[in-house]
């Protein structure tokens, strides 16, 4: 297992993190994990030497933080650095920030979290944490040796990513970067201006949620394999990310043991700077070729907006090429999941108002049905 470490204290941190968004689940049910499996799993990429791992207040339905917590029984919390974050917007409804705070502490039943991140920041969401006085609170649990560094999760533009990075000390961050997602929020340029700043930096998303390993499109198989240095598409994302010498560690969301063993292979002798320029040229033409498959040419102008029933046509739009690029149906399916209900696809009227905005002059109506076709209502 290769080790990265963390600036400025030193702590030797594995290059593969371990996520809990994505254990083992029965059925199609994302809630219903196999806790058997997911147990087993765990406790066998710590002792394959992954010694951080990730989970959140939401995870599973709420059940990634009780079934982790059990993974860490007999022995294994002592092995690992534990990470779990804070949904600011859920704080209200669980009985405020503490009470939040304090029921992540009896569903991991641990004393102590070392990696502590506000979730999901955005322009919004970081208003909300000011508002709420969370930064004090979390400083508070700290001086009270109840968690550790003080970090924060990230999913919104640039701009907005430096703004937060510079107006407090946190202690690391975690971004979502990928080959396809270069310039997606954070991005290469955040990755750098955090560690700038002298920011340890998560990444989150290498994979993009297994959609560039699995059912790959042929014209994308059909690159990677020209190459004459065969690679599984895995191995080629994982390392493009490992080649950055300012990540700390990278987070994926490992559901069979052999996807640990195939990923601790790879980052083994991931080293930064490894890369060659043939291999990031082919990187990047794959990247390109993902972009050709893109259905609807949806610029996010925003011009469709308000939807009378009050659908976010843009990301039905993008979750509608993501589909058609990677046919990731967990993925998807999940990520389909997210949307409000009340306000899905099935509720379009087909009244073609935002048709009628719209300058790419993209069917949307039609999308929609296709939309409730391929995942239901």
């Amino acid at each position: 297992m290769q080790y990265r470490a963390f600036s400025p204290s030193g702590e030797k941190v594995s290059l593969l993190g371990l996520g809990t968004m994505r254990l083992p689940v029965m059925g199609k049910d994302e809630t219903a994990i196999d806790e058997e499996k997911a147990i087993r799993l765990i406790r066998y990429a710590v002792d394959k030497g992954v010694n951080y791992v990730d989970t959140a207040y939401m995870y599973h339905g709420g059940n990634s933080e009780v079934v982790l917590g059990r993974a860490l029984k007999d022995g294994y919390r002592e092995k690992v650095f534990l990470a779990d974050k804070m949904p600011i917007w859920l704080a209200e409804k669980a009985g405020g920030v503490e009470a939040l705070f304090e029921e992540q502490f009896r569903r991991l039943d641990v004393e102590f979290i070392d990696f502590y991140l506000v979730h999901n920041l955005t322009k919004s969401i970081w208003q909300d944490v000011k508002e709420k006085n969370v930064l004090p609170f979390l400083e508070k649990m700290k001086a009270e040796g109840r968690i550790g560094k003080i970090g924060f999760s990230f999913h919104d533009e640039l701009d907005v990513f430096k703004e937060i990075v510079d107006e407090y000390p946190w202690e690391f961050c975690q971004i979502q970067l990928n080959f396809m997602d270069k310039e997606f929020q954070a991005g290469v340029a955040g990755l750098k201006y955090a560690a700038e700043k002298g920011l340890p930096v998560v990444i989150m998303e290498p994979l993009k949620g297994g959609k560039l390993v699995k059912a790959l499109p042929d014209s994308v198989a059909a690159l990677w394999e020209s190459f004459p240095v065969k690679r599984t598409p895995a191995e080629w994302a994982l390392r493009w990310v490992a080649d950055f010498p300012e990540v700390l560690t990278i987070l994926s969301g490992m559901s069979e043991i052999e996807e640990v063993d195939e990923n601790i292979r790879i980052l083994e002798n991931a080293s930064p700077g490894s890369l060659t320029e043939e291999e990031k040229s082919l990187i990047g033409k794959v990247s390109a070729e993902y972009k050709n498959l893109i259905k609807a040419s949806c610029t996010a102008c925003r011009y469709c907006m308000p939807c009378p029933k009050g659908i976010d046509i843009p990301r039905v739009l993008d979750q509608y090429n993501q589909w058609h690029m990677y046919r990731s149906v967990r993925e998807s399916r999940r990520q389909y999941g997210f949307l409000k209900k009340g306000s899905r696809p099935v509720d379009c009227i087909d009244c073609k108002a935002c048709e009628e905005q719209c300058p790419q002059h993209l069917p949307v109506s039609d999308i929609m049905r296709e939309m409730v076709d391929t995942f239901g209502e």
